[in-house]
């Protein structure tokens, strides 16, 4: 399953090689695979490469959410070309209850573009996932860019607001069955049941 990124959280056309996002199943969990131009801007985080990085939605990074539509409670995976991550569980909009977990992730650069690939435990999904966005942001100062795979759409965007990625309402439909199969059975996780 691919997602490929293709315009700014405003519905504006981006002007470079789009982000994709391939979802896969893995033994484990769901694999989440990124490829994405490297901008270099900001610089890499002054954190370990592979270990959680608070606040790494002001760097480079790719970020995932899966919802549940119904109770709010959402899974936020942010990855970076430096080989940070940063996953946080979410109780209704921007309310984080849970966050830093750890996360397999390995990322590489080359040419301009990076690469990552993580492994997402089925424990950190909250129970009955039934909406997905994706996110890039990039650039420091008045070239910061965020983007979204789905965005706020053009006609309902008001004069001087500002890119906010937990717009729930702009989520769409993400059905686990499709990508795992008919057969597949969601596990119970016992985080979510804290």
């Amino acid at each position: 399953m691919a997602f490929i990124i293709q315009h700014e959280w405003n519905s504006v056309p981006i002007t470079h090689e789009p982000v994709t996002i391939c979802l896969k199943p893995a033994a484990e969990g769901l694999q989440m695979d990124v490829a994405a131009p490297f901008f270099n801007d900001p610089p890499a985080p002054l954190g370990p490469a592979g270990e959680p990085f608070h606040s790494l939605w002001d760097y480079e990074v790719v970020e995932a959410f899966f919802l549940n539509s119904e109770t709010e409670q959402y899974l936020e995976v942010e990855l970076g070309p430096h080989g940070h991550h940063l996953v946080l569980l979410l109780s209704h909009r921007r309310n984080i209850w849970k966050e830093r977990l750890p996360l397999s992730f390995q990322a590489s650069i080359s040419q301009g573009t990076w690469e990552g690939s993580a492994c997402i435990p089925w424990e950190y999904f909250p129970p009955s996932v039934d909406r997905f966005n994706a996110y890039a942001i990039h650039g420091s100062g008045l070239k910061r860019t965020y983007e979204a795979l789905y965005p706020v759409p053009e006609k309902e965007v008001q004069e001087g607001q500002q890119p906010d990625f937990h717009r729930l309402e702009y989520f769409r439909p993400f059905n686990f069955s499709v990508l795992m199969g008919e057969e597949w059975k969601e596990r119970a996780s016992s985080l979510w049941k804290m």
